[in-house]
């Protein structure tokens, strides 16, 4: 494991965001397009993959085991040869996934159907990060897992191990989570299939159907059988709607801002993040709505809007799982009191996301009270403040876009990991009107 040399962003107050922007590609599809084009046979060629540290560690992981990846270049071109179901090589050394629980929970599924043992290890962060809701059901099906006493990383993941196709009844929803079981399918005898509490991103179903294998949706119960195979295709990366999200709530907060966010992921299982910022007044106006590679995507211009506080609507949570960071800033800047519930998934993610927004935003001055399952924020003047992200990239993002309505400049240290899903978002948001800057140093 690498060692980051510290980062911190300095806003200025005031601004607004105009122009034309494109963020990085979509981070779920970039991670499983290396994946999915790995284990298929011939070439798949991948445009717009996210150069972000989380993704690379998926595709050294790969090149570790035997698949000959070129790029990406600085365009994200990747062409992968792919090796087959069965083609993966054992490692010479344990496979580090960096700071990435996707990369980490979908190949444990996907390594449990290997004839060889594998050890994946992974930064501060993600050791520290909950691993039994798939080691657990996973081992149902037979695979042999070992982790920590608590369940954390590293995991040691044991070849030959014959699975079986198991139900699993999901008790939260989690993409991770179906995504890993739904992998381990592949290898399985018999069908495996799981049903979700609630709809969650689906870009594992889709991009397995696109590769030719037969994934069946019906109603919250996803299903497929093992022993198929994986034919190449060219995969074109939408935009991340997560990385847009942060333009989303600058744009809506800032006076006098008008912005279009080009090639948007617009996967309806992604979009709560628009449905909540229009239920709290927003000026979204969603453009050239067309269909790329399988996936919706769309132009989104935002202007400013006087945002008010609302009761977030639980049926919304899972859709927007990721962008409650930045929703929590949009809150602060609302008329009046927002209220989250359904939300505990959020204290498990880099960080605890409820705790360390809450005391960033009480930094500011806003009042922020976190519940169990969720927070209430009542809207106010934001001041000027110095707050850590806890080495959580979305955190670092959300207080970014914070500055744009505070009354004095906002300092946020610890945000090197912001390249793990946005490389170039300081330059980015400078170019479009936000006065931000980065130092290292300690």
């Amino acid at each position: 494991m690498s060692h980051t040399p510290s980062i911190h962003f300095i806003v200025q107050p005031g601004g607004s965001l105009r122009g034309r922007i494109r963020v990085p590609g979509d981070k779920s599809i970039s991670h499983r397009s290396i994946m999915l084009g790995s284990l298929a046979e011939g070439t798949t060629r991948v445009s717009g993959f996210l150069q972000g540290e989380d993704c690379l560690c998926t595709l050294k992981a790969f090149r570790a085991m035997g698949v000959s990846i070129e790029g990406p270049t600085a365009d994200g071109r990747v062409v992968i040869q792919g090796v087959g179901l069965h083609g993966l090589k054992a490692p010479a050394h344990d496979l580090d996934m960096g700071n990435s629980g996707t990369s980490m929970r979908l190949m444990a599924g996907l390594m449990s159907g290997q004839a060889f043992d594998v050890r994946m290890t992974g930064d501060s962060s993600l050791s520290k990060r909950p691993m039994k809701r798939v080691t657990v059901p996973l081992a149902d099906m037979g695979a042999r897992i070992d982790a920590t006493a608590a369940g954390t990383p590293p995991l040691v993941v044991h070849g030959g191990s014959a699975l079986h196709g198991r139900h699993y009844d999901m008790p939260v929803a989690s993409a991770q989570v179906k995504s890993a079981l739904l992998l381990a399918g592949l290898y399985a005898e018999g069908e495996t299939s799981v049903t979700e509490p609630a709809p969650t991103r689906d870009h594992t179903e889709r991009l397995l159907r696109g590769f030719g294998y037969a994934v069946h949706t019906d109603g919250n119960r996803i299903s497929l059988k093992g022993g198929g195979r994986l034919a190449a295709m060219a995969i074109d990366v939408p935009s991340d709607i997560s990385s847009a999200a942060f333009f989303m709530v600058g744009a809506s907060i800032a006076p006098g801002s008008d912005l279009v966010i080009e090639h948007v992921g617009m996967n309806p299982t992604r979009t709560g993040v628009i449905d909540i910022l229009r239920l709290m007044g927003a000026n979204l106006a969603v453009q050239n709505l067309r269909e790329v590679g399988g996936e919706p995507v769309a132009d989104i211009r935002v202007r400013a809007a006087k945002l008010r506080g609302i009761r977030i609507p639980e049926a919304l949570v899972p859709l927007a799982i990721d962008e409650f960071p930045v929703l929590f800033v949009a809150a602060a800047c609302a008329e009046g009191e927002t209220v989250l519930t359904g939300a505990e998934e959020l204290r498990v993610k880099e960080s605890d996301r409820i705790q360390v927004m809450a005391d960033g935003l009480a930094a500011c001055g806003i009042e922020a009270r976190p519940t169990p399952d969720g927070i209430v924020i009542q809207g106010g003047q934001l001041a000027g403040a110095s707050v850590t992200s806890h080495n959580d990239h979305r955190i670092a993002m959300a207080f970014a876009m914070a500055g744009l309505r505070a009354a004095e400049p906002v300092t946020i240290h610890d945000c090197a990991t912001v390249n793990t899903s946005f490389p170039g978002f300081v330059a980015l948001a400078a170019g479009a009107g936000l006065g931000i800057r980065a130092e290292t140093g300690h």
